[in-house]
């Protein structure tokens, strides 16, 4: 098990993920700790199999929430905790086994190298990936980056991303959106809005199919309607805005891209 940081942890929300949790906890832990994973009022037993787990790996962490909130609200359950005990950063990953562990060490050693920067993920999909999710997610790209003009968000739907933990913490005690699945973008954009620089580092994404273990909570229309909802909100804050923003702009350099 590689030596526990005193400054960057994996923080894993999970809501009923099935049989994916387990081995996505442990790939992760046989790259990084601490681990820790926030059960978000899940009803699938994946608080006492991550137990379970948690007796062989003392570096793993498991928070339950008493019901289900959304990732939002597991990630800001898990993070007030990691900055009340010293952690400076946090990496988010799924539960549900489309991350690469292997993309974890990299990622670790960009924020290490880059403390203000929000590392994320640049998803290189293979044939499983739905059509229907590309096409959104490039509709949804397409907003992000004009609401930050344009600031380097490569994938703003990406959850495999390391995010500096006090600042995320801020957005998500002073916002009370972001708590679902706008949860992503809405902060990568806020972060960009108080001008922390962008680095997109490629990783492998797989979508699983039932058959494989996968499980979607996704709803295409309802989510869908909550992230454009979120793309309307936040423009209007973008033309407030958007002075200051063009002034940075013309000031600072592009964002920071590692290739692949």
């Amino acid at each position: 098990m590689p030596s526990p940081s005193r400054t960057h942890l994996i923080l894993i929300p999970s809501y009923n993920t099935g049989p994916k949790l387990i081995p996505t906890v442990r790939n992760a832990l046989d790259r990084w700790s601490p681990v820790w994973v926030v059960v978000d009022g899940s009803t699938d037993d994946s608080a006492q199999h991550l137990e379970a787990l948690k007796e062989e790996n003392p570096q793993l962490k498991v928070m339950v929430l008493p019901e289900n909130g959304g990732k939002g609200t597991a990630v800001l359950a898990g993070l007030k905790e990691a900055v009340a005990e010293g952690f400076t950063h946090v990496l988010t990953m799924d539960a549900d086994g489309q991350h690469a562990a292997d993309s974890i060490e990299p990622f670790m050693a960009a924020s290490m190298a880059h403390p203000d920067a929000l590392v994320l993920g640049l998803p290189q999909f293979d044939e499983s990936a739905p059509t229907e999710r590309l096409i959104g997610r490039s509709i949804a790209n397409w907003f992000a980056n004009l609401e930050t003009l344009w600031a380097g968000i490569g994938d703003c739907l990406f959850g495999l991303r390391v995010y500096p933990a006090a600042p995320l913490l801020h957005v998500l005690e002073h916002h009370r959106w972001a708590r679902r699945f706008d949860f992503d973008p809405e902060v990568a954009i806020r972060l960009v809005w108080r001008r922390h620089p962008v680095i997109n580092m490629p990783s492998p994404c797989r979508y699983f199919n039932a058959a494989e273990g996968g499980v979607s909570h996704f709803k295409y229309l309802r989510d869908n309607v909550l992230i454009t909802w979120m793309y309307f909100r936040l423009l209007l804050e973008f033309f407030i805005r958007l002075p200051v923003l063009i002034l940075h702009k013309l000031t600072t350099n592009k964002a920071r891209a590692f290739p692949s």
